[in-house]
């Protein structure tokens, strides 16, 4: 009998905190540059899971539950795709030498709206909406009388417009104080107030940096429905002076928070006036419309960029994504699909996710051509869960 002694493998290994559908294709971008890929999130059969080599199901704010699975597989990376993580975990893997892109600080600072607003006016400078926070009922009143109706009231920790509102009278107040207590993702123990800015149309300016470069996806326009995206199109119509400003300050936050990766800078632009709204440190939603307007998508990028690979990447022009929600909770979807959106210039991605939910992402269309947003507004409604 005859035993081999396997050889250590001397491919990259990237771990995962959060495994839905932008993790499942940083996962595949990996995977295609030849690393390993562990999958790590709150549930089984997460969409990364589904093709990443290694999975794992854990509390993902669970500090020791974290640290225990990065310590046993010793990633080369560790890629936070989410925020509801314990950030705790993250700083105390950095200092044992493990690298956390972009790095945890950067990390700490995206996942708080206080931190990140602060951060980014007080110490950058950048220009933003009036903001105040609060911690009561009874100060959100106050403050919603000193900014004016109409504003916007979120939790300081939540994603995907969960337990954000948009007030137009004091007589929504304890509405929106409810909506953010019920909904938040992560913490609902202080709200940030934000002035509503009359701005013409907000944008996703993707920045990528890989150590040696910066560089500037074309902007993206996107339309939202209770904070949470439902249209993006790509690229968004600009004035010269209005891009300029975008970039300027998509490279001062970047630069900034540091690290190597890609960034999703949301801003507001109001005439050739720009104000910065929020960063995601990886790739955004938004930018799923990257999968067919550019030869190189946000998740190869993000990847490109986590390695130090070069950037550079060809546009190939107008397209639009267009997010499928299921209306009805089902634990075992399945998708009517019409055929007809499978076209020389159409496609619709499944994400596999094991449950629906009313409300949850489950798929995308996306659309090449001119007029495609008007088409992916037509053609989303060709599909339906059973």
């Amino acid at each position: 009998m005859r035993f081999t002694t396997p050889l250590k493998s001397n491919r990259k290994k990237v771990m995962l905190l959060g495994s839905g559908e932008l993790g499942r294709e940083v996962a595949i971008e990996a995977i295609r540059l030849g690393c390993e890929v562990v999958a790590v999130d709150r549930y089984q059969n997460a969409p990364a899971m589904l093709v990443a080599q290694n999975s794992y199901v854990v509390n993902m704010r669970n500090k020791e539950a974290l640290l225990e699975i990065i310590r046993r597989e010793k990633p080369d990376y560790i890629l936070p795709e989410i925020e509801a993580l314990s950030i705790e975990a993250l700083f105390e893997a950095e200092k044992e030498g493990f690298n956390v892109i972009p790095n945890a600080e950067a990390v700490n600072k995206t996942m708080h709206r206080k931190h990140i607003r602060v951060f980014a006016s007080e110490k950058l400078g950048l220009k933003t909406s009036k903001y105040k926070f609060v911690k009561s009922l009874d100060e959100l009143k106050k403050v919603v009388k000193e900014i004016g109706v109409p504003c916007v009231i979120k939790p300081v920790m939540s994603s995907s417009g969960h337990g954000q509102t948009i007030i137009k009278s004091e007589k929504e107040i304890q509405k929106a104080w409810d909506f953010a207590q019920e909904d938040a993702r992560g913490s609902a123990d202080e709200l940030i107030v934000e002035e509503f800015i009359k701005f013409d149309y907000e944008i996703t300016l993707l920045t990528a940096r890989n150590g040696k470069e910066t560089i500037f996806c074309p902007p993206i326009g996107h339309i939202q429905k209770n904070g949470d995206y439902v249209f993006s199109w790509q690229e968004m119509k600009m004035s010269e002076i209005a891009l300029k400003k975008s970039k300027e300050i998509a490279k001062k936050i970047t630069d900034g928070l540091g690290g190597k990766g890609i960034f999703g800078v949301e801003l507001f632009v109001a005439g050739d006036e720009v104000y910065f709204s929020e960063v995601s440190p990886r790739p955004h939603d938004t930018g799923m419309v990257t999968m067919i307007t550019q030869s190189q998508s946000e998740f190869a990028l993000h990847i490109r960029a986590v390695l130090g690979l070069p950037l550079g990447f060809e546009f190939y022009g107008e397209g639009t994504s267009a997010a499928f929600k299921a209306d009805k909770d089902s634990y075992s979807p399945t998708f009517e699909i019409d055929e007809t959106l499978f076209s020389t210039n159409s496609r619709f991605i499944v994400f596999g996710k094991p449950e629906s939910h009313k409300g949850r992402r489950m798929g995308v269309l996306l659309v090449s051509g001119e007029n495609s947003l008007q088409k992916a507004k037509k053609m989303i409604q060709k599909v339906e869960i059973l």
